[in-house]
């Protein structure tokens, strides 16, 4: 039986409530004593709070937690699906006392990284949910016909204020006149640097891994809120990366590059804009790619213009770095089993592809999936075609 913060029953299920503070309305229900939940904190002041759900198992738990502004879920296997498998939550926001709509996690989830990446003590996890500020939530999970995974939890995410670097804040944007002409090349955008959207550099880990000749670029959209303002941008990046981090043990964020609904551009993972940095975007396919994040969610609505553009500049330059054609198509191998292809096949992408073109995910939503055509045109465009 279900034990629901709304009304009703039904059967296998978890509902979680994780309050700040017992001001919030809420279901009234008992305190359990229960040990303070694992904390990480970074030196720009955000913290990752875990907090175990399959504790809760047939049972509504009120616990205390510090405010946040995104939730994901977690758990041990990152190899174990939670296909058919619900999780919703809905969050109690700070600034209005009032309590969201359900939103439904991803549970498809984000991409483990490939074993070049060479991690121990990676984490399953759902795409994460940008809340904004928010000082609770109401986590229901409805198991798939395999139940539920060991080590199942809520990671909360406050971003903090950002790590203070007196590094460059932005690449500037390359003119006509500095660069020398080659096959697609395309000038470099402008781009915000990681100190510019206060990366915590002490988080990721301090070596860089490389891979080969990036031969395709795979745009992706970060399931996260759509109508931000692009002000907030940089603290959502900083949230995104404390989760890959702190919560899916990753080495670093993983995209390579990010674009807000503004178009501007930001860095991603750490090791040079130029280099064939090994993200961990595209299962099986991360080796000779790079991975480019769209902020927002465009599984119906289309993206805004501005982030269209902005995408289309920096798959134009990164391709054009190795001399790829933005409209044309390339080889990859793959190099996971768990992608759409078996470990060891040879596929054909296009230069400029989508997530679910490599991995069984929605991502990146209809709605950009459906402009990626007008992608390749504009960055075949500025890159001389």
């Amino acid at each position: 039986m279900r034990i629901s913060l709304l009304a009703g029953a039904a059967t296998s299920c978890i509902a979680v409530l994780l309050l700040q503070s017992t001001a919030v309305p809420a279901v009234a229900v008992p305190a359990v004593a229960e040990p303070v939940p694992a904390e990480q904190t970074s030196a720009g002041g955000g913290t990752v709070t875990s907090l175990s759900l399959t504790s809760a198992e047939h049972s509504v738990t009120k616990r205390t937690t510090k405010p946040f502004s995104l939730i994901g879920v977690s758990w041990d296997d990152p190899r174990q699906s939670l296909a058919g498998t619900s999780i919703r939550v809905r969050t109690h926001r700070a600034s209005t006392g009032t309590w969201t709509d359900w939103h439904q996690l991803a549970v498809e989830g984000e991409d483990a990284p490939d074993e070049r990446d060479g991690r121990s003590g990676i984490r399953g996890s759902t795409a994460p949910l940008w809340t904004g500020r928010s000082d609770g939530v109401t986590i229901e999970v409805t198991p798939g016909p395999n139940g539920l995974p060991a080590g199942l939890r809520a990671e909360l995410v406050d971003p903090g204020k950002g790590a203070a670097s007196s590094a460059p804040r932005t690449l500037p944007a390359e003119t006509a006149a500095a660069r020398m002409p080659q096959d697609h090349e395309a000038p470099r955008p402008g781009i915000v640097t990681r100190a510019g959207w206060g990366a915590d550099e002490s988080l990721r880990d301090p070596g860089f891994v490389y891979t080969g000749t990036v031969k395709a670029v795979f745009v992706h959209h970060t399931d996260t809120t759509t109508d931000y303002a692009c002000g907030d941008a940089p603290q959502m990046i900083r949230a995104i990366y404390q989760y890959h981090v702190q919560s899916n043990g990753w080495r670093d964020i993983g995209y390579n590059f990010l674009v807000d609904r503004c178009g501007t551009i930001y860095e991603g993972r750490a090791g040079g804009v130029a280099q064939p940095v090994l993200g961990a975007h595209t299962l099986g396919f991360n080796t000779d790619s790079a991975g480019v994040a769209a902020l927002g969610t465009f599984t119906t609505d289309g993206p805004p213009q501005d982030l269209v553009d902005g995408v289309s500049k920096i798959a134009a330059w990164k391709l054009g770095l190795t001399g790829q054609d933005a409209a044309g198509h390339t080889n990859l191998t793959s190099g996971s089993s768990q992608s759409r292809y078996p470990k060891g096949t040879v596929v054909s992408f296009d230069t400029v592809s989508g997530h679910r073109d490599a991995f069984a995910t929605e991502c990146p939503g209809d709605g950009l999936y459906d402009r990626l055509g007008d992608i390749r045109s504009w960055a075949a465009h500025l890159q001389g075609r």
